[in-house]
């Protein structure tokens, strides 16, 4: 997985960086490390006239290899912000997996009935 970092009203640190790496290593297991697979992600703080305090805000975009996933999160502090992001890409690509997992086992139970009525026929 191709992972590209966005830094927008921030100054990156080394330890956020290691933070969205971290982070990122459940869904890259999820997505069984294909490099086909490119991963966007943007880091802002966001300047909507605030009268107290910065609001962040986190989004990751993965394309690639059939996918599409997109999810963002603003919070008050920048780590719970990815955090929440991760979580919703992690829900959406388990909830996408076990979709294709039940295809799958339906299919096949819809072959094996074909074959078992196939074989009626002949006795």
């Amino acid at each position: 997985m191709n992972i590209n970092i966005k830094i927008t009203g921030l100054d990156i640190s080394t330890a956020v960086s290691e933070y969205v790496n971290k982070r990122l290593e459940k869904i890259s297991k999820l997505l069984n490390d294909d490099s086909a697979i490119q991963c966007d992600i943007e880091l802002a703080r966001t300047s909507e006239h605030h009268h107290k305090g910065d609001v962040f805000r986190a989004e990751i975009h993965i394309v690639g290899s059939g996918k599409n996933v997109y999810a963002s999160s603003e919070r008050e502090d920048l780590y719970s912000a990815i955090d929440d992001t991760r979580d919703e890409i992690l829900r959406v690509l388990k909830a996408n997996k076990s979709k294709r997992i039940s295809l799958i086992r339906k299919s096949g139970a819809k072959v094996k009935d074909m074959i078992k009525g196939l074989w009626s026929w002949k006795k």
